[in-house]
C-alpha cells in the first residue's frame, strides 16, 4: 500500500495546507490589512498632522478673540481705531506714511 494514495494522509496534508494558508493570510491582514501595522504608522502621521492643524486652527481664534474683545464698543482700544481706519477706509493724512506688517 503507497503512502500517497492513503485518504487519511491526503486528508491531513489537505487539513494542513488549509490551516497554513488561513495563518499566512491573518499574518497579512495583520500587517497590510485595514487596522494592521501598516495602517496603523499612516493613521499615527495623519493623527499627528490634524492634531498640528488643530492648534493652528486655535491659535488664530485665540487672535480674533482678542481683537474682539479690543473692539468692545464700551471700551474700543484707540490704536485699533486708528488701525482700520487707515487700513479699511484709507483715511490717512498727506504727511503720514503706513506701513502694513504682515
Amino acid at each position: 500500500m503507497s503512502n500517497r494514495s492513503d485518504p487519511r494522509l491526503r486528508k491531513q496534508a489537505l487539513t494542513e495546507g488549509l490551516a497554513l494558508v488561513c495563518l499566512l493570510v491573518m499574518a497579512g491582514l495583520a500587517f497590510f490589512g485595514p487596522s494592521g501595522i501598516v495602517a496603523w504608522s499612516e493613521n499615527r502621521q495623519l493623527l499627528d498632522a490634524r492634531q498640528a492643524q488643530v492648534k493652528a486652527i486655535a491659535a488664530e481664534r485665540d487672535q480674533l478673540r482678542n481683537r474682539v474683545a479690543l473692539l468692545n464698543p464700551r471700551g474700543m482700544d484707540p490704536d485699533l481705531a486708528g488701525e482700520l481706519l487707515r487700513k479699511d477706509l484709507n483715511v490717512v493724512h498727506p504727511d503720514e506714511v503706513v506701513i502694513l506688517l504682515h
